[in-house]
């Protein structure tokens, strides 16, 4: 599903990420690993089209990414899920309202928007937080409301950037337990973290990025 052939990425002529290969298959729930500023970021960020290598290929679904055309990237992106370390969630939004905004834009009608919303904050376990207010939330409310945006739209691939950085062990091991469930659906699962503690916990393959220099 995706593969990563002798990647290498430059920033200001030094390399964060020097030909770098690896492959994930469809289904897989992947955690890369490695040293801060060793390109963790850096490679999802490959996948999502907002950046790419100054050498190598990166592939998704036989699709070399590093050469698609602008106009094609919103096409991939409706296919995958990001969340971010800081959820990036609009404050002055309900909680329908920040995960409605995905179904919006692909122009669902507002009957199938309310039950995809319901259904996938059903899936996170804050069913009942749907209209609050961001403001109001704990900080696993916030990010398990981060995940339920990212996978409202069904992707086929879930990226998850240091998802749980922010959160004590408890909170972070209900939101890979929600990642777990997503999983066993289908959906491809592909998460960066430094938590070595929370990666052994998990069982899962580990692709490590060293540094570059």
């Amino acid at each position: 599903m995706i593969q990563f052939n002798n990647v290498t990425k430059l920033y200001n002529g030094i390399p964060v990420i020097k030909d770098f290969t690896a492959s994930i298959e469809k289904g897989e729930f992947v955690f890369i690993c490695g040293p801060t500023g060793s390109g963790k970021s850096t490679l999802l960020k490959f996948l999502m089209c907002i950046e790419h290598p100054d050498m190598g290929e990166v592939m998704f679904q036989g699709e070399d990414l590093s050469a698609v055309s602008k106009s094609r990237i919103p096409f991939i992106r409706r296919s995958v899920g990001f969340i971010f370390q800081d959820g990036r969630l609009l404050f002055n939004k309900s909680v329908f309202d920040n995960i409605a905004l995905v179904l919006k834009v692909a122009g669902l009608p507002a009957k199938e928007i309310k039950y995809r919303v319901s259904e996938t904050l059903r899936l996170v376990g804050i069913a009942d937080k749907i209209y609050s207010l961001p403001s109001t939330l704990s900080g696993g409310e916030l990010q398990k409301v981060a995940v339920a945006r990212a996978v409202v739209n069904d992707p086929i691939l879930l990226l998850a950037d240091e998802p749980t950085g922010n959160l004590d062990m408890d909170n972070a091991l209900e939101i890979y337990n929600i990642f777990n469930k997503i999983n066993r659906t289908g959906t491809t699962i592909v998460v960066t973290t430094h938590n070595n503690d929370l990666v052994k916990s998990m069982g899962k393959r580990v692709i490590t990025t060293p540094y570059a220099y």
